[in-house]
């Protein structure tokens, strides 16, 4: 039985929940009403894609600000019964190289600068999110369809791995030194059909928490109340070490999706339910109160229409890597201090964040920015191809690279949990690009450099993924590749497709999926993901050809290849 907690909800008495002034009801932070908790969350958020009433897609912008994403995945198809509400896969962690990063040539780098969260995603039901009908869990029934005002109400789970060494995660994208941890987040989307009516105070709520060793959320992890201890690890919070080999399940429960992670290396397991008794919460339209709820899986099976209807990926089951949210710098400058409080007490300080890189990605100059918080105008703004950016206002919905915030030093910097100074250490300066935009816009950051896996000392090794596999065993027999990268290139034309590449114009690489031998097992492929890997690489699915073409059918800004049938089940290594 679950303890019972503070923070925690019961669902046998569902009532309205006020949020907090602080809190995760936008998770890109650019609420006019609310502070957000984490300074920078939008990388880890889903990349939404407005659909007026005639049924024309859009980019989409949360109160004036582009927030897109860059999110290379392989999307799993069956029609098995059970294939989109209860997942297995096998998967190794990545390991750094011990050598310290190089910020003026791709010669080393860290896994936090290539990607602060690959994930695995799967759509679920959430009758209070886009276009707020309601929806019949664990069922095919429901409609997904992005022009169909009958559509069931959705949102989209991910369930991301955090890499380690630049931390604290509630300003950073890492939640351990030297380890890596997992949480489980869903986002809903507060609008109704045609985004004729939003609530832009709280238009994409996100629920967040870590995989515990005793299942219990470290932190309340609805939209309204998440604190300091929601985003800050605890003594129960899963660790595991770079390498080791997990087993990693996402089902229905009679409560809510579980997702729970068994290191088979460590024996250790750690395990969250996505359930109102632990305090997960939807959010209503009309006053971004929350409800108590369990969410469950959306669908039974992962058939190729089975998505979520709102979001710029085709998102089903979902093997992914986010990137674009690291500029590695000789020095960081123009500070922008990040200081929370909350009424139950908690605190958080940082005051040494910046916002402009120096050298480094940069060359010999500066990088974006500084943005003035109060005001969203913005110095030296970049957009794809390193070109001038078109308006100085980060509020403009522009594709630009307005400011690198948050940047931090390299060394060790002094931050305030609860009253209690934290030294935190970065092996080199950087910057995220997540709090005046979302991402690096004129993609010249570490995500696009070739220092990607590929089996060189200086790079981190590659993930190696086996499956996905239902409960019942059966493996999916079809894959479509797809990136959603063109909707954040100024160049692109969404409707027509034009100038929607991948890679972008302006990158000097593009990661991308590949099968090759794997340490699992003899004779196995394994999915890894980033550049050929000499010894180990056996099929390239023609690099970053992958992607395939602009889907000009449902969102031009996101490349899709033909479905194919799953290579891992006819390759042999």
């Amino acid at each position: 039985m679950m303890p019972a907690l503070g923070w925690q909800a019961t669902a046998a008495a569902p009532a309205a929940v006020k949020p907090n002034a602080t809190n995760m009801l936008d998770c890109n932070g650019f609420s006019p009403k609310y502070n957000t908790v984490k300074h920078g969350l939008g990388g880890l958020c889903t990349d939404p894609v407005e659909v007026d009433r005639n049924g024309v897609p859009w980019r989409f912008e949360d109160n004036e600000h582009y927030i897109g994403h860059d999110e290379p995945s392989v999307k799993f198809i069956s029609n098995q019964a059970g294939s989109a509400n209860d997942i297995t896969y096998f998967m190794r962690l990545a390991k750094d190289p011990k050598a310290t990063p190089t910020v003026d040539s791709p010669a080393v780098s860290k896994y936090a600068e290539l990607s602060p969260a690959p994930w695995f995603g799967l759509p679920l039901c959430d009758p209070k999110s886009y276009p707020l009908n309601p929806c019949t869990p664990d069922s095919d029934s429901n409609s997904s369809a992005i022009n169909n005002p009958n559509s069931a109400g959705s949102a989209f789970m991910e369930l991301q791995f955090y890499p380690p060494g630049f931390g604290p995660f509630i300003d950073g994208p890492s939640c351990d030194p030297s380890e890596w941890c997992a949480a489980l987040t869903i986002d809903s989307l507060a609008c109704t059909f045609g985004f004729a009516t939003c609530n832009n105070n709280c238009i994409e709520p996100v629920n967040f928490s870590y995989l515990q060793t005793d299942g219990v959320p470290p932190g309340p992890p609805s939209p309204q109340l998440t604190d300091v201890s929601t985003l800050t690890p605890n003594n129960k919070t899963l660790k595991m070490h770079q390498g080791d080999v997990l087993r990693v399940v996402m089902r229905d429960t009679a409560h809510g999706l579980l997702a729970e992670i068994n290191d088979l290396s460590t024996g250790r397991s750690g395990s969250v339910v996505a359930s109102a008794a632990n305090g997960f919460m939807n959010t209503n339209i009309a006053d971004c109160t929350g409800t108590p709820f369990d969410f469950h899986p959306e669908f039974s099976s992962a058939q190729q229409q089975n998505q979520v209807p709102w979001a710029a990926l085709e998102g089903g089951v979902l093997m992914q890597d986010e990137l674009g949210h690291f500029e590695a710098c000789s020095s960081v400058s123009s500070q922008l201090p990040v200081n929370d409080t909350f009424p139950n007490g908690q605190s958080f300080s940082d005051q040494q964040v910046y916002q402009v890189c120096n050298g480094g990605a940069e060359g010999n100059g500066s990088g974006e920015g500084p943005c003035d918080p109060a005001t969203g105008i913005c110095q030296h703004a970049t957009t794809e191809t390193g070109a001038a950016c078109p308006t100085n206002d980060s509020a403009s919905g522009a594709n630009c690279e307005f400011s690198g915030a948050n940047c931090m030093i390299a060394g060790p910097r002094i931050t305030v949990v609860n009253g209690k100074a934290v030294i935190e250490r970065w092996p080199i300066a950087g910057c995220q690009e997540n709090v005046f935009q979302n991402g690096d816009l004129d993609f010249d950051g570490s995500s696009y450099q070739a220092d990607w896996p590929d089996g060189t000392a200086g790079h981190p090794t590659s993930f190696e993924y086996l499956g996905p596999f239902t409960g019942g065993g059966h493996s999916y027999p079809s894959v479509q590749f797809e990136t959603n990268v063109g909707a954040s290139e100024i160049l692109c034309n969404t409707i027509t497709g034009a100038g929607c590449t991948a890679p972008p114009a302006g990158a000097a690489f593009y990661p991308f999926w590949s099968l090759g031998r794997s340490s699992l097992g003899s004779g196995v492929c394994t999915w890894n993901f980033g550049n050929v890997i000499a010894g180990r690489t056996v099929q390239t699915f023609g690099k970053t050809a992958q992607y395939g073409t602009p889907n000009l059918a449902r969102f031009g800004g996101t490349s899709t290849s033909p479905v194919l049938p799953n290579p891992q089940l006819s390759t042999w290594c």
